[in-house]
């Protein structure tokens, strides 16, 4: 059961955010942020989400449509998703966040807005919505109570089929207290545990172990799980290719070690949970079965399991343990070398402002980093003292470095210099102002 005291501090806390800047702390772009340029920082995740509606009942015309944001804020996303619903609702336990939403979308047709207690959807009726989703929400949330508690009630104001698309944090846990900023952290097995316990068929579950894991899961009756059968290999891999580059190759770790597969009737209830891919033996992880395309066919991606051979692989794909179809072979190329490199430099409150460093905080992002030692860094030769480093993506070799500019450092150009055991990376200027 959600402990009052934490649910009350979420509300106070998001409230003080609200009126402190409501736009800052919900997209973390910049203070003061324009209407337009917050409104038009949606477009990303707005075509994930439409992506989403491709598993909708195709006789199930836009208008005919229900949907509900799980922590809308002022509205950000519900502006551009309205376009595809006839009803969209919000909830926020925040109730500056619903005012503000209020008054941005007063006198809409089919927009409705809620204050909620954080843990339930209590003003919401059982079995109403065709689309659930949430973005930049659950990350924020202290407690795991009342993060499963949000997922039990998802599930209950979703029609049967209803499909829910909820983004979490996936970084693994790094033994701070969690607070309604950084708030709790959900690994994979967690997610597959609790779709299956609470019968959703687990669609899709990308981006684990990383801040931005994304989770599409379709509402079954209650049992369904125990009355699956598979007819046996009834199904056809049309093709396999590079999940990120659609090549015919792929390497045998790194970033781009990942399948797709275009599979012929593919079982509709097939789902992740009870999916089993082999490589050469060696079980891999899938990752997303996609909406049916073409009438009869669905893509599925997969990582490749870690150590695994080069050269032509047999894959095997399983469901309830039972072949699914004929298997096929992979060609598995060696990965490219690893190059340690700066992706990116950015204010670490102000990400818009980029090198520009307005907060004192610097954010540094790097790839194919060795996990093994951990990084020094110095600005304009001087060492830095304190830094916090942690992989952001394990396959990518992607980790986030963050540390305080010195108080007395003057306004103007600076060099970051930052290096790894016995790798320097090339000097990166920031502007202090």
């Amino acid at each position: 059961m959600a402990d009052p005291a934490v649910l009350q501090q979420m509300r106070d806390d998001w409230n003080q955010r609200a009126r402190e800047d409501a736009r800052y702390y919900v997209a973390c772009g910049r203070r003061g942020q324009p209407d337009e340029e917050f409104f038009s920082s949606a477009g990303d995740v707005v075509r994930l989400l439409e992506e989403e509606l491709k598993r909708l009942p195709r006789n199930l015309p836009p208008q005919a449509r229900r949907a509900l944001e799980v922590g809308c804020g002022p509205g950000r996303l519900m502006r551009p998703m309205s376009r595809n619903f006839g009803e969209l609702h919000g909830v926020d336990v925040s109730d500056e966040m619903i005012r503000l939403a209020e008054a941005r979308f007063s006198g809409a047709s089919g927009m409705h807005l809620h204050a909620t207690s954080g843990s339930d959807l209590a003003p919401l009726s059982a079995d109403y919505f065709d689309f659930v989703y949430s973005y930049a929400v659950f990350r924020h949330i202290p407690s795991r109570d009342v993060v499963l508690s949000c997922f039990d009630e998802i599930r209950r104001v979703l029609k049967p089929g209803g499909i829910a698309r909820l983004q979490l944090s996936g970084l693994a846990p790094n033994g701070k207290k969690p607070d309604t900023w950084d708030g709790v952290r959900l690994m994979r097995g967690e997610i597959v545990d609790y779709t299956r316990d609470h019968d959703f068929q687990l669609l899709a579950l990308e981006g684990a172990g990383t801040p931005n894991m994304w989770t599409t899961w379709r509402k079954q009756p209650a049992g369904w799980r125990a009355r699956l059968k598979n007819p046996g290999a009834s199904s056809k891999i049309q093709r396999s290719a590079n999940a990120y580059t659609g090549e015919p190759v792929v390497p045998a770790s790194g970033r781009l070690a990942s399948v797709s597969f275009w599979i012929e009737q593919l079982p509709a209830d097939c789902d992740l949970n009870d999916l089993q891919i082999a490589f050469d033996g060696a079980p891999g992880t899938p990752s997303y079965i996609g909406p049916l395309e073409s009438g009869t066919v669905n893509s599925v991606h997969a990582d490749l399991p870690r150590g695994l051979r080069t050269g032509l692989i047999p894959v095997e794909l399983m469901w309830l343990g039972v072949p699914l179809c004929t298997p096929v072979w992979l060609r598995v190329i060696p990965p490219g070398p690893m190059t340690p490199r700066f992706c990116s430099v950015a204010d670490g409150a102000t990400l818009l402002a980029g090198p520009r460093i307005e907060s004192g905080a610097v954010k540094l992002v790097l790839e194919d980093l060795a996990e093994s030692e951990a990084p020094s860094t110095a600005v304009d030769g001087q060492p830095v003292e304190e830094l916090e480093w942690f992989s952001t993506d394990a396959a990518a070799g992607r980790f986030e470095v963050n540390f305080r500019l010195p108080a007395d450092l003057p306004r103007g150009a600076h060099q970051i210099e930052l290096r790894q055991g016995a790798h320097s990376f090339p000097p990166v200027t920031i502007e202090v102002v």
